[in-house]
């Protein structure tokens, strides 16, 4: 007997991947599961991003409520960023996520054949 996923799994699946969806929203909330983080320090430590693009992710993850923004007062002013209460529930997911990608990593390395080895 095969067993289905309940479409409502599959829905809330989507409404997940709708709201994580994106090439930096896991980076920034996996930069931020341990700490809050200055804008800049944010682009440093995922690398890649463009300024503009952060911004940009920054501002959609603070709208589903799992950032907070919060402006320093002090001079140069500052802007640092961290996970709301409801963006920590995300850590674990962030950490099986890490662990699969190890896991697959090895799997995918150990399968490349010698002589396509750089």
């Amino acid at each position: 007997m095969k067993i289905k996923c309940p479409k409502s799994n599959l829905a809330a699946v989507q409404d997940t991947m709708d709201i994580l969806k994106g090439r930096w929203k896991i980076a920034i909330i996996a930069a931020l599961c341990y700490d809050k983080m200055r804008f800049s320090d944010l682009q440093k430590e995922i690398g890649g991003v463009s300024a503009k693009m952060l911004s940009s992710e920054l501002k959609d993850l603070e709208i589903n409520q799992l950032i907070t923004r919060t402006v320093l007062n002090k001079q140069p002013i500052s802007v640092e960023y961290e996970l709301t209460d409801y963006g920590r529930t995300l850590k674990k997911i962030i950490e099986h996520l890490a662990e699969w990608g190890i896991e697959h990593r090895k799997k995918i390395i150990g399968k490349i054949p010698e002589v396509a080895e750089i």
